[in-house]
Parts: structure tokens; C-alpha cells; sequence
């Protein structure tokens, strides 16, 4: 069932979409009542490739209600968007869930309406938890291995550190020789100065008996003490207030035991020492002491290894996006602003590609040979997602994929662009198109207008020029007063919403007249109806309803021809 806003987004003599029904009403709909579906005004034997879109975002999609009832009957196809990415798709485990994706598909296909795929990998919004899992380091077999042994029954002089008390060498403490004695109440290293691995696991084992300070008799109850290596105190926890809770190490009557400490040392600590404090009734003596420590048990993969397990991934993602597609979406984005704004150093003027050390970007992977993974980017994504379309029941003849990027009035970025995808294209890339995505804004002001217009216009020229399939996205144009102020929706007065409207006309207008009809892959809407700052929908919003405004009607008129 539909929400009963979607009442007003359709007119009866378009709502039957392959026994699939949308409801109809007008009284929402006035001023323009009378107007049919926007892209019923398309001439399509004139533009047989023009299709105009919307964006929603895939969830709303599939509750068919307002948003889908007005993108359906009004649009030739809907994008998802960036909810169609593999940060929404896939879990830190490699776990893909398209099940979302599918229920789409399967309607869209029960329509009969299409779906633009945007974008198959990007930079933003990837399987992050997914790389860090797959490319983290290898665990490998390491023995321990042994630092430091001190017996104090052959030490004849201590000459280590105390903090507190007076610790000393006692002679002749037994039948076995001397041992360090530690007075009650006292905090002693009993070994220091040993370099530390910072990474290694540590044990360090020392065997301790116990007497009462008076008398050299057996201890008459459980002595603890308190142990801290290498600035890390040794501990079971924190109390409420977030301090530690040190463990504590108990020392039973009777003869000589071994004490064992498992720890790692503090971060930025170089070198080693074992403190021990807090036998408070006994007098303790030490005698052996062995540390040892076991190195990190992982190694950092290899360039070569994370290359092999960077197309793994690309492999996988491709697998799976297909297979959930089953050859129902026929356009993509392959990739998605690929450019940073830094100027390669041998060639002034060109972007390189985005790079990153702190995230799995696929471009710095993906290398082969002496070819690297910004030469091989687009061809191996092409090569991949080609391979599993086809195979999960996909047309070859039918595949169009597209590179998008924003920000191509830059001439440099246009430039560019152009640049890598004949690199892409050298090394056996399939490129169609180009998804020009938009930023435009109306001015009050008449030469920042005229300077927007102009700068339209140099676009979509050069874009012509590429001789690529066009597309534009993020079709949405923001209202600006004189002074460069936004205008929001609730402040938007009737004259400007006309003269809004007139610039969607125009630039609508334009793309139909300068990109050859033949390379004309269509414009997607950005937001169908205004959001809450910006006044940049087909619809105004009136409470729950939907208003058709003037751009409604620029739309319709402008790509009928008028």
C-alpha cells in the first residue's frame, strides 16, 4: 500500500506501470495540475538516448511510498546513490548482504523502470573494516627468547635500584648460597636494564621464600606483593573510579617457589625492570631471575601480498554486486572522483589520482609488472566487473560503464580526466561516459549569473568534445540573492522561483542542444523535492504533501522543446 501522499505526484492517464498502480490525485498538484509525467515530454524519436532520473535513497525506494510513487511514474530510471556503496553491502568479515538491493531490482523489474548503478568502487564510503581485516598483518611461528638471568646465590654485593627500604646480599642465606633479602615494606627492582622489544610478550620468573622479620622461621601466613615491568603495573582491572587494581602475587609458607610475571611493557618505555612492593608482614629473598620475552607473532604483509589480496576483494565485491544484479542494471559508474587536486610532478597541470596512507585505496594497489595500481586502476576495475556482469547473466553488448567526477569546469580536472581514462583505456579499460556530477547555483546578481552561464556552457562543450557518452548528476541548483546569500525554501518568493525554474530550463536546454543526441545518456535530479535549505525540487513541500512548482513545468516544457 502506498502512503496517502503519494497521492499527489501522478495523473491517472500514466499510472499504470505493468499492473503495478499508483494512485492518483490532483488537489496537491495545482498550480500545474494539467501536466503529464515529466519524462512523458521527452521526443523520443528526436532524443532516443535521453532519459531523465531521480536519486533516492535506496530504503526509501523500497517502502514505496511518496518518494518512490513520484520517482517512478515521473522519471525514466532512479540512482541510489551512495547507499548503493560497498561500506552498506559488506561487513568486516567479507559477509555481503544485498538483500535490500535485490527487492529493488526485482520490483524495478516488475515495472519496468531502470536503475542507474553508481558507483562500483570509489574512495569514500569502501568496505573499510573489510581491507583492514583482509590486509592485516600475517601471523607467524616465533620462539622466545631468553634476555637476561641473574642468580643472586653468586652475587656477593647488590647494586641495583630501591626506591624504598634497604635490600642486601645475604650470605651464606642456605646450604645453596647467598640470596637477595628484601626488608618488609620496601619496592625493589630485583632486575633492571635490559633493552625491551617493544612488541614482544613478556615473562619473567624469579624464585622467592618468605620469613617472618624477627625470627628466621617459616612464614605463618600468605605474604602478597605487588609486581610492575617496565612502567606497566601488573593488573586485573580497573575500579569504578578508573584506577588499576594491581594483581597480586601471593607468597605461601614454606619453602622456596617460583613466581611467574606476564606482561608488556609500557609504550615509549626502551628499557627493562621487574619492581616488586608491598610484602608487608615478611621479609622476602630472591635468588634466580629469568626474563625472557616472545617477539609479535605477525609480520606486515608484503606489497605483492596486499596486491593479491586487494584483487581478491575487488574480485569478490564485483562477484557479489553482480550476482545480486543479475544483469538487470546495464549502466555504472566504474569509478567514482578518482582525482585529487595535486599536480603530477612530471606533468604540470594533470591531477594525480587520490592516495592515501591511512586507508585501502584500490589505485594504490592493484600494480602489475612494472605498470602501477593509478596505470592499471580502471582497467582491472573494468576487467572485473565486465567478467562477473557477464557471468551472473549479463549482456556485454548492453554495458555501459561511465566515470564520475565533480568539479569538471575546471579545465585542468576535465583535463585531467581525460588524461587517465586514455591510460585506463590503454591497458584495456571498457569507458563509455562520463557522469559529470554538478554544482550549480542561480544568482541574482547579473554578471555572477552571466558567469554561471558561460562557465555551463564551456562545460558542456568540453564535454561534447570528448566524443564520451554524457551524463549529468546531482542535478540540483541552489538560489542565491545579490549578495551571495543562500535563499531557503520557506523565504523563496514566486518571481524567484520562476527565475529558478528558467535556469533549470536553460541548462536542460543546453545539454539537449550541445551534447550530440547520439552521446546523450541522460540528467538525474539530485533531490526530487526541496529540502529544508535549499529550494531545489520539482516539488515544494507543503506539511506531508508534495506541491508541483514552477520547475515542474520548466522541466516538462524544456525537454519537450520549448
Amino acid at each position: 500500500m502506498l502512503a496517502a501522499g503519494a497521492f499527489v505526484v501522478s495523473c491517472a492517464d500514466y499510472n499504470d506501470l505493468n499492473n503495478f498502480s499508483v494512485p492518483s490525485g490532483s488537489g496537491a498538484a495545482k498550480p500545474y495540475a494539467d501536466l503529464g509525467a515529466v519524462k512523458s515530454y521527452i521526443n523520443r524519436t528526436d532524443n532516443p538516448n535521453m532519459s531523465v532520473d531521480a536519486t533516492i535513497k535506496l530504503k526509501e525506494f523500497n517502502k514505496q511510498a511518496l518518494e518512490h510513487a513520484a520517482a517512478i511514474t515521473n522519471f525514466d530510471g532512479v540512482a541510489f546513490g551512495n547507499s548503493f556503496m560497498p561500506g552498506s553491502y559488506v561487513s568486516k568479515k567479507g559477509y555481503m548482504n544485498f538483500m535490500d538491493l535485490k527487492d529493488a531490482l526485482g520490483h524495478m523489474s516488475d515495472i519496468g523502470g531502470k536503475v542507474y548503478g553508481s558507483p562500483i568502487v570509489a574512495n569514500e564510503q569502501q568496505a573499510d573494516d573489510w581491507f583492514e581485516t583482509l590486509t592485516a598483518p600475517i601471523e607467524i611461528q616465533v620462539l622466545p627468547i631468553t634476555d637476561l638471568e641473574l642468580d643472586y646465590s653468586t652475587v656477593d654485593e647488590f647494586k641495583g635500584t630501591s626506591l624504598r627500604g634497604k635490600p642486601v646480599i645475604e650470605k651464606n642465606m642456605d646450604a645453596n648460597g647467598n640470596a637477595l633479602r628484601i626488608p618488609k615494606k620496601s619496592e625493589v627492582y630485583i632486575v633492571e636494564g635490559f633493552d625491551l622489544d617493544p612488541q614482544g610478550f613478556y615473562t619473567i620468573t624469579f624464585t622467592v621464600r618468605g620469613f617472618k622479620d624477627t625470627k628466621k622461621t617459616e612464614m605463618e601466613k600468605d605474604e602478597n606483593i605487588w609486581c610492575t615491568f617496565a612502567d606497566s603495573l601488573i593488573n586485573t582491572g580497573k575500579d569504578k573510579e578508573g584506577k588499576l587494581i594491581p594483581k597480586e602475587f601471593t607468597i605461601r609458607p614454606g619453602g622456596w617457589q617460583t613466581v611467574k610475571v606476564e606482561w608488556v611493557p609500557a609504550k615509549g618505555v626502551t628499557k627493562g625492570y621487574l619492581l616488586i612492593e608491598g610484602n608487608l608482614n615478611t621479609v622476602l629473598y630472591i635468588r634466580n631471575v629469568t626474563v625472557s620475552h616472545t617477539p609479535d607473532n605477525h609480520r606486515d604483509q608484503t606489497k605483492a601480498e596486499k596486491n593479491d589480496t586487494i584483487r581478491y576483494a575487488l574480485n569478490k565485491w564485483c562477484n557479489g554486486l553482480m550476482e545480486a544484479n543479475a544483469g538487470r542494471i546495464k549502466s555504472f559508474d566504474l569509478i567514482s572522483k578518482p582525482l585529487d587536486t595535486k599536480e603530477l610532478a612530471d606533468k604540470p597541470g594533470i591531477f594525480d589520482l587520490k592516495h592515501s596512507d591511512e586507508k585501502i585505496f584500490w589505485q594504490d594497489y592493484l600494480e602489475e609488472g612494472t605498470k602501477s595500481g593509478s596505470e592499471l586502476y580502471g582497467a582491472t576495475v573494468s576487467k572485473v566487473a565486465s567478467a562477473a556482469f557477464e557471468k551472473h547473466g549479463g549482456n556485454p553488448a548492453e554495458l555501459k560503464f561511465f566515470i564520475c567526477e565533480n568539479g569538471l569546469d575546471n579545465p585542468n580536472k576535465l583535463e585531467s580526466l581525460k588524461y587517465w581514462m586514455n591510460i585506463w583505456e590503454g591497458n584495456g579499460a571498457k569507458i563509455d561516459g562520463i557522469n559529470a556530477e554538478l554544482n550549480l547555483s542561480y544568482s541574482e546578481d547579473a554578471a555572477t549569473q552571466a558567469a554561471n552561464e558561460t562557465t555551463l556552457n564551456t562545460l558542456l562543450d568540453n564535454l561534447a568534445a570528448t566524443g564520451k557518452l554524457i551524463r549529468l548528476s546531482n542535478f540540483d541548483i541552489k538560489y542565491l540573492d545579490a549578495t551571495g546569500a543562500s535563499v531557503a525554501p520557506k523565504d523563496i518568493k514566486d518571481d524567484q522561483r520562476q527565475n529558478l525554474a528558467n535556469y533549470y530550463a536553460l541548462v536542460i536546454k543546453a545539454y539537449m542542444t550541445k551534447i550530440p543526441k547520439d552521446k546523450q545518456a541522460g540528467i538525474c535530479k539530485g533531490n526530487m523535492a526541496d529540502t529544508s535549505s535549499d529550494p531545489v525540487g520539482l516539488w515544494s513541500k507543503n506539511g506531508n504533501e508534495w506541491v508541483r512548482s514552477a520547475t515542474y513545468k520548466a522541466f516538462c516544457d524544456a525537454l519537450s522543446g520549448k
